[in-house]
């Protein structure tokens, strides 16, 4: 028995998904931190898992169409009931987008109280199953991947508030079910706190190579120690995180950002 072979069967697929994660997850987060909504993707992760619970509660197949449409309707209203709130409350934003997420996970938790299963159930959406990704089951999320990439680069500065609430809610739909809530938060998150000390021609390229570097030494980490793998890659991410902030102070000076104005207090 080869056992490299086996886990490079496992690892591949995962890394694979890791890497579908990332392409459309980097540069979304480079635009979430600018909007100053860091914490959409949670909420919007957390409606998204609400709604697989609702589904599962209801009897369908775990990976059935059922839950899907679930998952994907209870994002989308959670993204047009920010995308409402956003216009009527924009100061407060932030708050409302934390108040979304704590009230879907206590719901979630409402409704697993008496589930003998509802442990595991609540494990697997916030860290994940990515070592048992299957490359079949990638190929559709690829293409929705693609679609939804080349709806951002092209379109970004037409979508307006509605496009980019829903547009985003359907990819972080996808990417919860595939790494979980923890990674999904992570993946949009360091690499754009990462690129954003570099140059703004520089940034998504440092994104993704802060995103690569995590996902591949979370893997191999996970794989040699026998760890959780979702939470090895959120921790080699921030490691990820710390190397570019580094090489950042090493870069010339026209590689960097302009430094930030104090702010007035």
């Amino acid at each position: 028995m080869n056992i490299g072979a086996i886990e490079l069967s496992i690892l591949l697929p995962a890394l694979l998904a890791g890497l579908l994660v990332l392409s459309t997850h980097v540069p979304m987060g480079q635009q979430v931190l600018g909007r100053g909504i860091v914490f959409i993707d949670l909420a919007i992760a957390q409606v998204a898992g609400l709604g697989v619970t609702i589904a599962g509660a209801t009897g369908a197949e775990p990976q059935g169409w059922h839950v899907q449409l679930a998952a994907c309707s209870a994002a989308l209203v959670g993204a047009l009931v920010l995308t409402w709130t956003e216009k009527k409350w924009p100061q407060v934003q932030e708050a409302l987008i934390g108040v979304l997420f704590v009230v879907a996970a206590c719901v979630e938790l409402l409704l697993l109280a008496n589930n003998p299963h509802g442990g595991e159930h609540l494990k697997d959406l916030l860290v994940g199953q990515i070592l048992w990704v299957q490359i079949p089951t990638l190929i559709p999320i690829a293409a929705f991947y693609a679609v939804a990439l080349a709806i951002w680069f092209l379109f970004r500065q037409r979508l307006g508030q509605i496009g980019f609430y829903v547009l985003f809610a359907l990819v972080v739909t996808q990417s919860v079910q595939l790494v979980g809530v923890y990674l999904v938060f992570a993946s949009l998150i360091v690499p754009a706190l990462a690129s954003r000390r570099f140059a703004s021609k520089l940034r998504l390229g440092v994104g993704y190579a802060v995103g690569l570097v995590g996902y591949v030494a979370g893997l191999v980490v996970s794989s040699v120690l026998d760890l959780p793998t979702g939470a090895a890659i959120v921790v080699t991410l921030a490691g990820s995180f710390v190397l570019a902030v580094i090489a950042s102070l090493a870069v010339p000076a026209s590689m960097r950002a302009e430094p930030e104005p104090e702010p007035v207090h």
